[in-house]
């Protein structure tokens, strides 16, 4: 059974998971136990992260593991935003670029040839 600290510690990450376009979810292909958990992050729909498919699973692991990994994703974007390589606005419209370009593929009745056009 999980405690109140525990619960207040899941709702702090899926706010900062949220923000950047995931979701909890149950893995496919590992079981969560209180011993060893195996959750899974997946876009949060079909909007979010357009080069990923939607069952794309972008972590798998215990919540101590997502803390660690969701530590690397935030530093890498603020250092990329401290060398103006990029940001929030930028990431934005690159992501509607990749899904206007998925959606003529689709209109044009081509198949998608690569996860970045799957959206």
């Amino acid at each position: 059974m999980a405690g109140w600290n525990t619960i207040e510690r899941i709702r702090r990450l899926e706010k900062r998971i949220t923000k950047i376009g995931f979701k909890f979810n149950q893995s496919k292909h590992s079981s969560f136990t209180d011993d060893h958990g195996a959750l899974s992050l997946v876009p949060i729909d079909a909007m979010a992260l357009p080069i990923y498919s939607r069952d794309a699973e972008l972590f798998v692991g215990s919540i101590e593991g997502l803390e660690h990994w969701l530590a690397g994703v935030e530093w890498a974007r603020e250092y990329d935003r401290h060398l103006k390589l990029s940001d929030d606005v930028k990431r934005a419209r690159k992501e509607d670029d990749v899904r206007a370009r998925a959606m003529l593929k689709k209109l044009a009745g081509e198949k998608p040839d690569s996860k970045a056009d799957s959206a």
